[in-house]
């Protein structure tokens, strides 16, 4: 599952924006409001599986149960 997937998956009922924006040299940085929540080029290596959604979720709360499940 892709990061987006992943993140939306849990807060898309609260999230106005999402945005992928190209750069150069490898940059990898996710962010909230203006405040980086991980740069590879701080911690020099890729987030760990669920390491960004742990994050998140220090500032969003736990995943929103916002779909369906079937029945």
């Amino acid at each position: 599952m892709s990061l987006a997937a992943e993140v939306l998956g849990r807060w898309a009922p609260v999230i106005r924006t999402v945005e992928l924006m190209s750069a150069t040299g490898g940059r990898f940085e996710v962010s909230l409001d203006g405040e980086i929540v991980f740069s590879k080029a701080s911690e020099k290596r890729f987030p760990k599986t669920g390491e960004v959604v742990a994050r998140l979720e220090k500032r969003l709360g736990p995943g929103l149960k916002w779909r369906q499940e079937p029945t």
